[in-house]
């Protein structure tokens, strides 16, 4: 969708580009100067509009992004959790020194050695 001031910009933009035509073929330089103000006023509005359009868009395809990684989480979750359950059903004793072995190096973390 197209920003207002991408419209309102372009409008302004085209009206002073008109005055400042017209104020260099009657010779008016103020009439110029205010066509080229105008103009360049337009411009800027006109690239305002732009940015807003673009970081619309930039949220947009986050707010995608995150949604496709959430659901991705999930499989990866799901088939990691089957992965593990079946190599711990296959080999308890194994998985049960790999646990203690973890929740040893966890509490030398948390309490540190004295």
């Amino acid at each position: 969708m197209v920003d207002t001031d991408r419209i309102v910009g372009a409008a302004k933009e085209f009206g002073g580009k008109v005055q400042s035509a017209s104020g260099d073929l009657a010779g008016s330089s103020r009439s110029s100067a205010e066509g080229r103000y105008r103009e360049a006023e337009g411009r800027a509005q006109d690239i305002y509009g732009q940015a807003k359009d673009t970081l619309r868009d930039v949220a947009d395809n986050v707010s995608d992004y995150a949604g496709d990684a959430y659901d991705r989480g999930g499989h990866y979750l799901r088939d990691g959790g089957r992965a593990v359950s079946g190599r711990v059903e296959e080999n308890p004793l194994i998985a049960l020194v790999i646990a203690g072995a973890v929740g040893y190096g966890l509490a030398l973390l948390l309490h540190g050695r004295r």
